[in-house]
């Protein structure tokens, strides 16, 4: 089954790119952030409020490259899904690629594919981050959650 896969141009570079996903966050995806995204090995959690919640393993993290994190742990409490732990188990690649003086952000989310239950909320999710972050790197300013 096909897994969830986005692309998104930033006008950035990619090691700029590359400190949004391993450094930065709070600021483009959710506020609610604790433990350390920097390195290999490292283990951070992120909220959306008191229901959702995803904690994940830096497996890879190659400078201006590629990030890996696997979810360790996750919930997504709500009523609308019966499965609310379906991203545990699931990998998150980031590739990033420079296109003159863009980067191209490619994210395959391993595991989240329309078999899935959460499909079509964490689809959309990930079309609302992404957004975020395109914009956190062009402007500086992203539209994370906030609690």
């Amino acid at each position: 089954m096909d897994n969830y896969t986005n692309t998104i141009e930033v006008k950035t570079t990619a090691d700029k790119s590359y400190g949004a996903l391993a450094h930065q966050i709070p600021l483009w995806w959710t506020e609610m952030f604790e433990g350390s995204s920097e390195q290999t090995g490292n283990v951070f959690t992120i909220r959306f409020g008191a229901n959702i919640h995803k904690t994940m393993r830096v497996k890879e993290s190659i400078l201006s490259s590629n990030i890996i994190w696997e979810i360790e742990d996750s919930l997504i409490a709500l009523p609308e899904l019966k499965n609310q732990t379906e991203w545990i188990g699931t990998t998150i690649v980031w590739e990033l690629a420079p296109t003159g003086e863009n980067t191209q952000i490619k994210v395959t989310h391993l595991g989240l594919n329309p078999d899935i239950e959460c499909y079509d909320i964490c689809s959309n999710g990930w079309a609302q981050f992404l957004g975020s972050l395109k914009l956190f790197l062009e402007t500086g300013k992203g539209t994370p959650y906030k609690e």
